[in-house]
């Protein structure tokens, strides 16, 4: 039996021990129409798969050492006593650029579900989660991060209504190990 509760930063180190693994076997590539001008279609490429780590840009227990997360909410999910499932929202953080000075706009900051648990609904349980959490803060937008290669993300945000607003294919230029990466921002109206 699956359990889901909100959790705090004493139960980070738990939290940290579900890995955020992206099993990639495609990419969305942008193709631009004329130069932009005419559009942008993103088109959906297989490639040869691999796997990415996500757990290592996102640790629950370095959050306080940039962030006040006093705004923060946190969930978990476990079968019985064993972490299977996080996820993070973000709201009013005076120095996160992410939420635009904006009190009514939140960041879904970190969804993970461990390998072996994906494609149960868990991930959709942690989401319904965060969105009824961010609502009751008054919150009116949510804002969420994702990239090409995350195309299972992608298509699990574009299912739960969330349009895609912003693509920034150089987000990520300074850091070699994801420089070719293209930065997605979905946003959802709560």
């Amino acid at each position: 039996m699956i359990n889901y509760k909100q959790v705090y930063k004493s139960d980070f180190k738990v939290y940290d021990t579900i890995p955020m693994l992206v099993h990639v076997k495609s990419h969305f590539v942008l193709e631009k129409i004329n130069n932009g001008l005419g559009g942008i279609l993103l088109k959906e490429m297989p490639v040869k798969e691999y796997i990415k780590d996500l757990s290592v840009y996102e640790i629950a227990c370095e959050y306080e050492d940039t962030y006040d997360i006093s705004n923060w909410a946190f969930f978990m999910a476990f079968e019985d006593d064993k972490p299977i499932g996080a996820v993070t929202v973000a709201s009013c953080t005076d120095n996160m650029n992410i939420l635009e000075k904006r009190d009514d706009l939140c960041v879904l900051w970190d969804l993970r579900v461990m390998d072996g648990y994906k494609h149960q609904g868990i991930g959709q349980k942690l989401f319904d989660l965060v969105t009824d959490w961010s609502r009751k803060q008054g919150i009116k937008d949510m804002k969420i991060e994702c990239q090409n290669n995350n195309v299972p993300a992608c298509k699990f945000y574009h299912k739960q209504g969330a349009v895609l607003n912003m693509i920034d294919e150089h987000a990520y230029y300074y850091d070699k190990s994801c420089e070719n990466d293209t930065q997605f921002f979905w946003y959802l109206t709560l």
